[in-house]
Parts: structure tokens; sequence; C-alpha cells
């Protein structure tokens, strides 16, 4: 009876280890989505972590909207692909060996969703909360990023501006994979051109396109471009990278007004400065066949303050203006943006494979006087101002107006980055002055990434 008692004790655990087998097996092949361990189990991997941001972190992956609907988060997956036949590890080399990835995001479900977002307008929808935000490290990203706009290495302690993405009305976004980027931006160059907050883009764009990680391997090509420091020179007028694994190249040049600057005398470096309000700047004339993106923007530096500070004396058809309306400043913007989009535009028959893009101003947020005046932004409480846009036009007229019929398209950020007063640099700095806030550029990471997530889509 022992015998008996035992071998049926055996065969049930037998049935048991068996039902168990089989059962993690099922898990296991069940397609990933539906399966929600392995989601849950992806999800804990590779979500994004910050030492000093804990609440971001644990974020709930469902993020809720004001109108009680639930928005699922899918985190993509990244497969580390076999080492290639005779590599080596040697840990006495001074080599480091280099990892590459693959993305199951498919370049041709991502032309096919571009096409399918044809229309679409990407600047009206809603901010979501995200625990895979950022895309980037704010206090890795020191290869590319300025430290005046590296919030992580200030005072500041609060980073929730950093855990929300931008979801679009009636249209999807594929999750930004910096791999399948390169991938199909190869042999291409991208060109953002205009003021600090393109340079601001520019920098964005090396963070999330290298994970804000070093990369010695990547490529200062700046020199092929003529974009040396002068001597004397706060900073270069441009910065240009180049990755070499798939020849995509980064390119910022400053040009805070879009109009062409001549020295009235090159050899004084206090001379005033021809402004030609009709003419683009002569780097755009020159390296245009280069770019196969191109990002502008101006704005911020069409006020009397500044054209007094940079002497800069408006030129229309090559000698002063005489035109009265143009001492109104932004009427004279006006005529320089709708002039330049003009050019442009008759420039892109010749250029087919140019695709490019007018964003829209940045907002500022000064409250109480200016960034000179003892105006602020303290508030640190992500979309206190809302978190939907949902009107089709552009807060941004004259962008609008310009590229209007145009094969110019327009990045409209305005209305969106309006709802973030939260996520300015404020009076927050490596070294603070006393009384002054910055309430008019962005922390990064933060909302340029938005800007060039919907850049990217657009593309």
């Amino acid at each position: 009876m022992m015998k008996g008692c035992n071998f049926t004790m055996l065969k049930g655990i037998h049935v048991s280890i068996a039902l168990l087998t089989l059962g993690f097996v099922t898990i296991i092949l069940w397609p990933r989505e539906n399966n929600p361990f392995l989601t849950t189990f992806f999800l804990a991997q590779h979500r994004f972590r910050h030492p000093s941001s804990d609440d971001l972190v644990n974020a709930p992956n469902i993020s809720r909207s004001s109108g009680g609907h639930t928005e699922e988060v899918n985190k993509p997956i990244f497969k580390k692909e076999a080492p290639m036949i005779g590599e080596q590890h040697n840990a006495s080399s001074s080599t480091k060996s280099v990892t590459t990835f693959t993305s199951d995001v498919e370049d041709s479900d991502e032309e096919e969703l571009s096409a399918q977002n044809a229309d679409c307008n990407y600047a009206k929808g809603r901010w979501v909360a995200d625990s895979r935000r950022p895309l980037y490290s704010g206090a890795g990203c020191k290869q590319w990023l300025s430290g005046m706009w590296a919030c992580r290495l200030t005072q500041r302690t609060d980073f929730s501006f950093e855990g929300y993405r931008w979801q679009p009305k009636k249209c999807k976004m594929k999750e930004f994979n910096r791999f399948s980027f390169l991938r199909r931006m190869r042999n291409k160059t991208i060109a953002f051109v205009g003021d600090s907050l393109g340079r601001q883009q520019f920098q964005s764009m090396m963070c999330i396109v290298s994970g804000g990680e070093e990369m010695p391997e990547v490529e200062d090509a700046a020199r092929e471009y003529g974009l040396v420091k002068p001597r004397g020179a706060k900073r270069p007028d441009g910065w240009v990278y180049r990755f070499p694994s798939t020849n995509t190249t980064i390119l910022y040049y400053w040009s805070a007004s879009l109009s062409d600057l001549v020295p009235f005398n090159s050899s004084d470096k206090n001379s005033n400065v021809a402004m030609h309000l009709d003419r683009p700047p002569a780097f755009l004339r020159r390296y245009l066949h280069c770019f196969d993106v191109l990002v502008l923007n101006t704005g911020h530096h069409w006020n009397r303050g500044k054209l007094e500070l940079n002497r800069w004396v408006m030129h229309v058809n090559g000698k002063p203006n005489e035109n009265k309306e143009f001492e109104d400043i932004g009427k004279a913007k006006n005529f320089t943006v709708h002039s330049f989009v003009r050019w442009l535009d008759s420039q892109l028959t010749s250029h087919p494979r140019l695709k490019a893009f007018f964003r829209t101003i940045s907002p500022r947020h000064y409250r109480n006087g200016d960034w000179n005046t003892g105006g602020t932004c303290n508030n640190t409480v992500p979309l206190s101002r809302g978190s939907e846009v949902l009107q089709d036009e552009s807060n941004d007229k004259v962008i609008e107006s310009a590229v209007r019929g145009t094969k110019v398209k327009i990045l409209d950020i305005t209305a969106i980055s309006e709802l973030r007063d939260e996520a300015h640099m404020s009076s927050y700095s490596i070294r603070p002055t006393q009384g002054i806030n910055d309430c008019l550029h962005w922390c990064l990471p933060g909302v340029p990434d938005t800007w060039n997530e919907i850049l990217i889509a657009q593309i």
C-alpha cells in the first residue's frame, strides 16, 4: 500500500510539474502584444531611470485624461545583436567594444504611418504623463548639451516637467527610436538655422539621437562648412557633427533674424552691420544644396533693443531702408519672413530632396516684468494652464501666413509650448544671478525634445 501511495504521490508530482511547465511555456510563447506578463517584464527592464527622480520612474504606465479615457504606454524593445565574427573583447585594450542594437520598429512601418498621418495637425492634441520620459539624462548628455541649459546640473530639485510627451489628436506618433532614425537618415544632413532657441532644438536633437551617451566616434565636421570660431569670439557661428556609422550629419547655424548680415567695415568689430531684410543669409545661399532637412526659426531678436545692441541697420534692395512702416519692428519681421519663405520656396524646385520646415515662435512666460525688470516664471506644477490644444490654426500668424500655399512646411509648436510654463530655466543656473530669470529658454531634457519628435514624425 505504501508503494501504491508513493507511486500515486509521485505521479501527482509529475503531473503538477508538467502542468507548470506547460503553463510557463504558454506564457513565453504567447504573442508579446497580448501577453501582460511579458509586457510588464519588458517595461520594467527598459524603463528609463534617473537616480534623482524617483517619482518619475515610478509613474504609472497608464495615463488618464480629464475625460476619463486611459492611454496605454508601449515601450519599444531593443535587441542586442550578436557580435561580429572575429570580434574579441580584451579587458586590457584601450579600444572600447561597440555594442550595436536593432529595434523591432521597421522602417516600412514608419513610412506607412507617415502616409496615414499625411494630413495630421500635430499641433492639436494633449500632453500626457509618460514614465518613459525623458529620452536621455540631463546630467549625462554633457558632450552635446550646454551646461547653462542642463537643469539637472543646477539648484533645481523638481524635475516632473521631464515626464510628459505630446499626443496629437486623431493621428499617431511612433515612439522615437534613435537607431531607426539614424538608419532612415543615412547619408543625410539635418540643418537647424535660427536663434538660441534653434540652438536648443539642435542640442536636443544631438542628445536624443545619441541617447545622451558619450560618443567619441562622432566627427566634428564644422570646417567643411567654414564654421570655425573667429579669434576673440565667444563661440563659433555654428556646430556640425557627423555619425560615421550612417553618415548622418546634424548642423546648427546661428542666424537670429534670417536676414543677410554684412558689416559696413569687416575689419572693425564695432562697425554697424547692414541687415538685408530681403536677402537670406549667405551661409544658406551657399550650402542649401547640402541639406536634406532644414529647420528654421526666428522671432525673439526682433525688437529695438536687440537691433541697437547688435548695430543692425535695416537695408532693402541693397540700400538703407526708407520704408517708414519698418519703424514698426513687427512689420519689418513680417516682411523678412515672407521674403525668406518666397526665396526658399523658389529653391525647392531645384532641390527636390530637401524638406524645409519653419518652426513657429517659442513662447515667453515672464510674469510681472521682463527679463531685466524682475519678471519671473516660478511655477513648477506641470500643466497648471491646461493640457490640451484644440484649435486648428497656429498661434504664430506670421509663420502660418508665410508658408501657406508654399512647399515649406510649418512646425507648429507655439500653442503646445504655451502650456509648459513650468519647464523654463527660470531662476536656476550653474551661476545664478540675483533677480534674473530666464523664462525664454527651456530646461533640457524638456519641451524642445517634443519639438524634435514632432519634426521627426513630419519627416
